[in-house]
């Protein structure tokens, strides 16, 4: 990463977040980079109808990123796409939204998380290729609460240190972990045990960790957006009333 000592970064990956329009002619990029972490982008004359930017900023594509500035914003100096991804559609297209928003709402810029950026890239992959992407997607969350510093303790009860006992049920309290289910939470503020556990281990093989596993991440990353709205999954909740 010598380069970005100069303020030039050449044959970076990444993956576009989110674009808008910047002056007459150009584009405020906001990219995922994989040793840069988030950073925001100038390309200029992107929005020119004979601009070679134009049809290669698109999000959830493999692309190879230059750029060049000191500062909070670069000016983009190459982009390149690395290919053989199949566009994202429908629901995956939202659940793509969703990642990026996140990414958008809770990633500090020029903070690099190589181990996030392959999180991210594996659940887009997942989506675009019509595989089981779940399992990915909490992966993907997983990592990034952990990326962010608030990992998760899963195998511990919070109070005791015990082991998590795979025949209990447990609350999971916040900024704690998980609590033996008292007379303070309902049956759907509950996990199981053996749940728990497989999330720790990653294990996603049965469908109730991946139930439970989606119930937790809700419960966090709402906590952790601290009232920030989440477009995608506004949309989401629509489609499906619809």
């Amino acid at each position: 990463m010598s380069g970005a000592a100069k303020g030039r970064v050449d044959g970076q990956a990444a993956y576009v977040l989110h674009t808008h329009p910047f002056k007459e002619t150009s584009l405020i990029v906001e990219a995922f980079s994989r040793d840069y972490g988030r950073i925001a982008l100038v390309a200029r004359g992107a929005r020119r109808a004979r601009s070679a930017m134009r049809g290669l900023l698109m999000a959830f594509q493999p692309l190879d990123l230059g750029w060049f500035g000191q500062g909070e914003m670069h000016t983009l100096a190459k982009i390149e796409w690395v290919g053989g991804q199949p566009l994202l559609q429908a629901q995956a297209l939202l659940l793509g939204y969703y990642m990026n928003e996140l990414l958008l709402k809770l990633l500090p810029r020029e903070d690099a998380h190589p181990a996030l950026f392959l999180a991210y890239a594996e659940a887009v992959h997942a989506l675009a290729f019509g595989e089981p992407s779940q399992a990915s997607l909490r992966r993907f969350e997983k990592t990034l609460l952990k990326e962010l510093g608030y990992g998760l303790t899963l195998d511990c009860e919070a109070d005791s240190g015990r082991p998590v006992d795979p025949q209990k049920r447990y609350a999971y309290v916040l900024e704690r972990g998980p609590v033996p289910l008292g007379g303070g939470a309902g049956e759907a503020e509950s996990f199981s045990g053996r749940a728990l556990l497989a999330i720790a281990h990653d294990d996603f093989s049965e469908a109730e960790t991946l139930a439970q596993c989606k119930q937790l991440m809700r419960m966090l990353i709402h906590h952790y957006l601290g009232g920030q709205r989440l477009s995608s999954r506004r949309v989401f909740m629509e489609l499906q009333e619809l």
